[in-house]
């Protein structure tokens, strides 16, 4: 598995009850319906790059990689945002979603 941020970690020891609602909110949002677990994390890459987030997009990447999405259904993900957010957004969220998956090329 791979190493967290450092970031998260801070927030994690510094704020814990923060940290418990936020994860609790997480958890109740992933079993509120009928999507599986590959899916929502595609979405929620897809809103990560939307919302031009590098570390919500690594993050996003990493999880659905481990829910069992392809590089190429991450790609697709990302590319089905052109017309709605743009080439150049499109174009950044790919180069992070690559961060992760050449990573874990090379890790193999």
């Amino acid at each position: 598995m791979s190493k967290l941020p450092d970031q998260y970690l801070s927030i994690r020891k510094r704020f814990k009850k923060f940290y418990a609602a936020a994860a609790n909110l997480g958890k109740a949002t992933s079993t509120a319906g009928p999507l599986s677990a590959k899916t929502a994390h595609l979405i929620q890459l897809s809103a990560a790059a939307a919302i031009r987030s590098e570390g919500s997009v690594h993050s996003h990447t990493r999880r659905a990689l481990e829910s069992g999405a392809k590089p190429s259904e991450i790609y697709h993900a990302l590319i089905l945002l052109t017309s709605i957010i743009g080439f150049p957004t499109v174009s950044a969220a790919l180069s992070w979603a690559d961060d992760i998956i050449q990573k874990r090329k090379r890790e193999k």
